[in-house]
């Protein structure tokens, strides 16, 4: 039996999951209402976040599916995937046309010399122009680059969700098999007889874990047979080797794994049995072989500060609460988060390296369900510094708003030091394409949501690290903190909303230090949500005036993590989200502010 092995990339919500789903469903790999995104925060969200195996059987030929995320803050889940593939299957919206991350995996694929295969999705939609949609992939193309080869590339025209793709506009289609023929006339054999001779050289790209069997690793056999048990060496990138025994192997079927007793070249498969392996190693049967090309990603971008939540209300709600719990799983998370990187080296916290705000909020969001208890610090952009010279990271921002909205958004991104690369207007709609320092872009998605009123679209993708462009104007808004300790009463809450947005209703416990909201005018502002109405035997005219309290704006970790101020942590528990100053005492905080304005 031949095999194919494919990876589906897009732009988030542009129908990648939809489509394999139907491509699983209709080769009878799954039933009806099964999905790719098995994990419930993918549920929860819509997104996929991590990158899933699955296989389908067409035509006495196995073709490995690798479904990967769309948003640019997993693109590490992406790149790794990319090498043990043979091809991909770019899916592009009929409307929206290429977005951000349509253009960031498919310059990883073209410069792996991959040739794609182009999926026009959602042409059922009402303002599906596909000729135009085409023609933007094709601009696209050229201008990262490919080769003749690639830009002679297939276009398959879908409506993923009814399960439908055709070649041509025109063909009449019920089901998915079109695709499925150009992947089996397009994308190359996995595994030539020439490899197949070879000693066995594989590569994980993935990391699982199993309670029974331990740590799992998904690999591409690139050259040789695998037989269980094998005795293997497993050499690192920079050349050191160690030995090991793969004592399990799997192969996909569908979503499940099924126990095999050997894999031949080109397969994706399952091992068990080498407790230490990590992504990017090599795995295979002699001493002497080459290491395999490590697999690269893209260095992170922004770093924030992990710490043992130590506010008053410490270890109520949480199980896992001391620093060294929280270092354990930080451990655990490296070994399968290749977008990820920790120091460990400072002693009160944890300087964790991410890829976007989104990549650590799914991270944190994780952790609250197991049961931590942590605080974190401002995310802060990280600056390099070569030969005497600062460099920060750029990115670059697509925004889809109507017409009449496109001044505000204008204003506040030049503010912000961002250049309009393009600006396109359709339909009373305006799509402009800006370049902006990632500084610029942290904590501007919530305003921007507001300004656009919730119509407005906006997607990023990290470019590269730039020089340093100085100061940036942002509105911060100043904190609404709590002097006191006990639970915040309504009419308290009434009469300091006319200062700010509150972040918490009545009867919330609050305790000195706590941010119970923000400020329009920008300064910190001390506040008593506690104290309640005087209560006389007198009479007056507006005595018994009706508390009318606007509802307060929920903290989320996202949200949190934008608007915190750097003064701040982030104090994230399995059943709430809270602001917090770092010193919770007013006497501290003007003692601390004093230090800092001396220096």
């Amino acid at each position: 039996m031949e095999i194919r092995n494919i990876a589906i990339i897009a732009h988030v919500d542009h129908g990648k999951t939809t489509l394999t789903d139907g491509l699983m469903r209709q080769t009878g790999m799954t039933e009806e209402g099964v999905t790719m995104d098995s994990n419930a925060l993918e549920q929860e969200r819509g997104i996929t976040i991590y990158s899933k195996n699955t296989s389908v059987f067409y035509k006495d030929t196995k073709i490995n599916i690798v479904d990967t995320p769309g948003h640019a803050d997993f693109g590490s889940e992406v790149e790794r995937v990319l090498r043990s593939i043979d091809s991909v299957v770019l899916v592009v919206d009929a409307q929206e046309g290429p977005m951000p991350q349509t253009k960031f995996v498919l310059k990883k694929s073209l410069e792996l010399g991959l040739k794609p295969i182009v999926v026009l999705n959602k042409i059922d939609k009402p303002a599906a122009n596909p000729a135009l949609a085409k023609e933007l992939v094709y601009e696209l193309f050229l201008d990262l680059g490919a080769s003749d080869e690639q830009l002679d590339f297939t276009t398959v025209y879908a409506i993923a969700r009814q399960g439908v793709a055709k070649i041509n506009l025109t063909d009449q289609s019920s089901n998915l098999f079109p695709l499925l023929d150009v992947i089996l006339k397009e994308v190359p054999a996995a595994g030539t007889a020439e490899a197949a001779k070879k000693p066995l050289r594989l590569q994980p790209f993935n990391l699982a874990y199993d309670n029974y069997l331990g740590r799992l690793a998904i690999a591409r056999i690139y050259e040789g047979e695998i037989k269980t048990p094998a005795a293997v060496y497993v050499k690192e990138p920079d050349g050191q080797t160690r030995t090991g025994t793969i004592s399990k192997l799997f192969t996909f079927r569908g979503l499940k794994r099924e126990e095999a007793a050997e894999a031949k070249t080109g397969d994706i498969v399952m091992i068990a049995g080498l407790p230490d392996v990590y992504i990017g190693e090599t795995v295979c049967v002699k001493a002497d072989q080459e290491p395999l090309p490590a697999i690269k990603i893209d260095e992170p971008t922004i770093a924030l500060n992990f710490l043992a939540n130590n506010s008053p209300f410490a270890g109520r709600e949480g199980k896992l609460v001391t620093s060294r719990q929280i270092k354990e799983r930080l451990k655990r998370e490296l070994e399968v988060n290749v977008g990820l990187k920790i120091d460990f080296s400072p002693l009160d916290h944890y300087k964790v390296f991410g890829r976007g705000e989104l990549h650590i909020a799914i991270l944190l969001e994780n952790m609250r369900r197991e049961g931590f208890e942590l605080q974190v610090s401002q995310p802060q952009v990280i600056i390099k510094e070569e030969n005497g010279q600062k460099f920060e990271p750029f990115e670059e921002v697509i925004i889809d708003i109507p017409e009449k909205m496109s001044g505000a958004v204008m204003e506040k991104m030049s503010r912000r030091r961002a250049q309009v690369l393009e600006m396109k207007s359709e339909r009373g709609h305006r799509r402009i394409t800006f370049e902006i320092p990632t500084r610029g872009i942290l904590g501007y998605r919530g305003e921007f949501t507001v300004d656009t009123r919730g119509e407005g679209i906006m997607c990023s993708r990290f470019v590269a690290f730039r020089p340093f462009v100085g100061k940036i104007e942002k509105n911060n808004l100043g904190s609404m903190v709590s002097m006191a300790a006990g639970k915040a009463l309504a009419f308290s809450l009434w009469n300091l909303q006319e200062r700010g947005t509150l972040y918490i209703p009545p009867a919330t416990e609050v305790y000195e230090g706590m941010v119970i909201g923000n400020v329009a005018k920008g300064n910190d502002l001390e506040v008593n949500p506690i104290k309640g109405k005087q209560l006389t035997n007198m009479r007056s005219s507006n005595a018994d005036e009706a508390i009318k309290l606007t509802p307060p704006r929920e903290l989320t970790l996202e949200g949190g993590l934008e608007i915190m101020n750097e003064d701040e942590y982030l104090e994230i528990t399995p059943k709430s989200v809270r602001l917090r100053k770092k010193y919770l005492g007013g006497t501290e905080r003007r003692r601390e502010k004093r230090k800092l304005a001396s220096k």
